[in-house]
């Protein structure tokens, strides 16, 4: 069992964490202080500092730090490479369940020698937490002895629960990209949808047991999983035996080795790995768990499907995460029509994007293994985009045979079986609309928005070309100080629990508020109100102004962070919008990216900027609301037609 502890070590997130402040804060104190440690370890967008130099920087300066026993414990783990990082931390989670079985135990031999304990450990753990003893490949060295009395002391003071919890988080921030973690608002829904009367549960690609966790609310519950990978395996394991009694996570692909071959469960739970092409499609054609059909190469979506029916008791239910894609996909319509005929997909619930981009909108598939009994006649339809817990009201609604909340219908099976088999929920819910009753108010919301349109525009008049006054560029406004250009990273950490909101390229583009998630990993950029925002390379003009903090920048933008007391933020956007692409005018570019430095905008006193900028403003204003009532016009076109066309809504006057 490897732990080798390195020297102490913090991130600047950490830092941040530890002193109470912003992760700008330690980005400015790297700048302004000559004194600030240097690097020890890392890379120049993740560097590492010292533990000690921090601590002894941060009492020279009289900046708070706390460090608590369970920070020692993290800190000691990170001293070491990064890519044994999530071995340790699974290899000290089953030290943790041992500690919290045999308590007594430990003590016997945390008294003896070192070397005493790194001869004894790993037995004496194999022999107390049986269910961790295959996840364990190595004997501890002598030196992570070092770590385990320190998890030991912090154990002792905040338990081993939550020592394990704090090290899960703070490795998850520090290797988002390196696990598909569930979201914590999609986990929930889907242990709620299938686990209210389960007593064992499997989740065939468990990760680090996000999903099993999510139902570990009953202490008489039974959680089994399987994970490919190994590292996520033992902290799965360890996670799991930790909150519950029973548990067990066997190593290995499911598809090709499944290790609960022949066993039943109550339910199955499983957000399986999305587009894999190499989940074994030519080894498996022949496979008895393919009842519905052979899933196609480009579906592995479906084989773990079947895998989850096959493994689930009667009249047990299956969740599985789905891309969105795999409803309407026309290689997979033989299998999709299989399952509804034989009544075994009861419910396809549409769920919000994730990630930076807001770009991955997945489906929960309800499922339920036949058992005989009268088939059913109807799958239910559930757009939970705004709210995922609002599927459960209307799973309990369908299943009651009670009307069924707004966002949601019962769609005759035998509708669904036509050429395309298209489960989207999205296109079933269009077509449920009402048109004669929301005719009306769409009427009076279209009214009200054009009515608007003409008072919101600024009184602008034409001046003499010789009033023109001279011009400064963006790039002489930086070199001033009184403008400052941030870029994001490329890539950035997505995250299941408490996500910070990130304003994406296409938020800009749409004129809308944030909508992407991701943990603020180091150079992640936080907006401030008043920031000016634009795309890297837009392919039409774009501009946003920050009216409040909080959200991180996305990847593929600039941000302009301006002097208030030199330049106003509005009169900037104004200028950058009118030589942004489509604008016709200013601004060179390379290969269809801006160079932003020379975009050029008039040299006036701060008071006249905010005249000037208030005009834009309102010219912003402006868009909006256009937009607005042009997407209320489209809607008032097509509930028009569909009325007029299904008889719904007839004209009040002959014309």
């Amino acid at each position: 069992m490897v732990i080798m502890p390195g020297s102490e070590a913090v991130a600047a997130g950490d830092i941040a964490r530890l002193a109470g402040v912003g992760r700008a804060a330690v980005s400015n104190w790297r700048r302004r202080f000559p004194d600030f440690p240097q690097p020890v370890g890392g890379s120049s967008a993740s560097p590492l500092f010292a533990l000690a130099e921090v601590e002894d920087w941060l009492s020279r300066h009289d900046k708070p730090f706390r460090l608590t026993p369970v920070d020692r414990v993290w800190q000691s783990l990170r001293g070491a490479a990064d890519l044994q990082l999530g071995d340790r931390i699974g290899y000290l989670g089953g030290f943790l369940v041992f500690l919290e079985r045999d308590p007594a135990g430990w003590k016997s031999l945390a008294d003896q020698p070192d070397a005493v304990v790194v001869e004894r450990l790993v037995e004496t753990a194999r022999t107390v937490v049986p269910e961790f003893a295959p996840l364990i490949t190595d004997a501890p060295d002598q030196d992570a002895v070092t770590i385990v009395r320190l998890a030991a002391e912090a154990a002792d003071q905040e338990g081993s629960l939550a020592v394990f919890d704090f090290l899960c988080e703070r490795y998850l921030e520090v290797h988002s990209r390196r696990h598909t973690v569930t979201p914590a608002a999609f986990a929930s829904l889907m242990a709620t949808l299938v686990a209210s009367e389960a007593e064992t549960i499997l989740d065939p690609a468990c990760g680090i047991g996000t999903l099993l966790l999510a139902a570990a609310d009953s202490p008489s519950r039974k959680f089994r999983g399987q994970e490919v990978n190994r590292t996520a395996a033992r902290i799965a394991a360890a996670r799991l035996l930790l909150h519950t009694g029973d548990a067990r996570v066997a190593v290995s692909d499911s598809l090709r080795s499944d290790a609960y071959a022949g066993e039943l469960f109550d339910a199955v739970v499983c957000n399986p790995p999305f587009g894999d092409r190499s989940w074994g499609h030519d080894e498996l054609t022949g496979d008895a768990r393919w009842e519905y059909g052979l899933p196609p190469r480009g579906e592995p979506e479906l084989a773990w499907v079947q895998h989850c029916l096959r493994h689930v008791r009667p009249g047990g239910r299956v969740a599985i995460l789905m891309p969105g894609a795999a409803a309407s996909r026309r290689s997979g319509r033989r299998i999709r029509s299989n399952l509804l005929r034989a009544g075994a997909l009861r419910a396809v619930i549409c769920l919000p994007a994730t990630g930076p981009a807001g770009t991955v909108a997945p489906d929960v598939w309800l499922m339920q293994r036949p058992d005989g009994a009268r088939r059913p006649d109807e799958v239910l339809m559930v757009d939970a985009c705004s709210e995922p817990a609002g599927a459960v009201q209307a799973w309990a609604a369908f299943s009651a045979g009670s009307e069924l909340p707004a966002g949601s219908r019962a769609v005759p099976i035998i509708d669904l079986l036509d050429d395309d088999v298209d489960l989207s929920p999205a296109r079933h819910l269009a077509a449920a609309g009402t048109p004669s009753s929301a005719f009306p108010p769409v009427l009076a919301a279209l009214s009200a928005a054009v009515d608007a349109l003409v008072p919101a525009l600024p009184d602008l008049t034409d001046i003499p070309s010789s009033d023109v006054p001279v011009m400064t560029t963006v790039g002489e406004l930086v070199r001033t100080g009184a403008v400052t250009i941030r870029q994001a990273p490329m890539k950035m950490g997505t995250a299941e629990d408490g996500p910070v909101p990130v304003l994406t390229a296409r938020d800009v583009r749409l004129g809308r508020s944030a909508s992407g998630t991701a943990v603020p990993l180091p150079g992640a950029v936080t907006l401030k109100a008043g920031d000016v925002v634009t795309p890297l390379a837009p392919r039409a003009s774009a501009v946003h102004v920050a009216t409040e903090g909080g959200p991180l920048l996305g990847p593929r933008l600039y941000l302009l962070r301006v002097d208030p007391e030199q330049v106003d933020p509005y009169f900037l956007a104004g200028f950058l919008r009118a030589t942004r692409p489509g604008s016709g005018s200013g601004g060179s570019s390379l290969a269809g990216r801006l160079d932003i430095r020379r975009t050029r905008l008039p040299r006036l006193p701060l008071s006249e900027q905010r005249r000037i900028g208030a005009a834009f403003r309102r010219l912003m204003a402006f868009e909006t609301r256009l937009r607005e009532a042009t997407a209320l016009g489209e809607e008032i076109v097509e509930r028009g037609f569909v009325g007029l066309g299904d008889g719904t809504l007839r004209p009040t006057t002959a014309d």
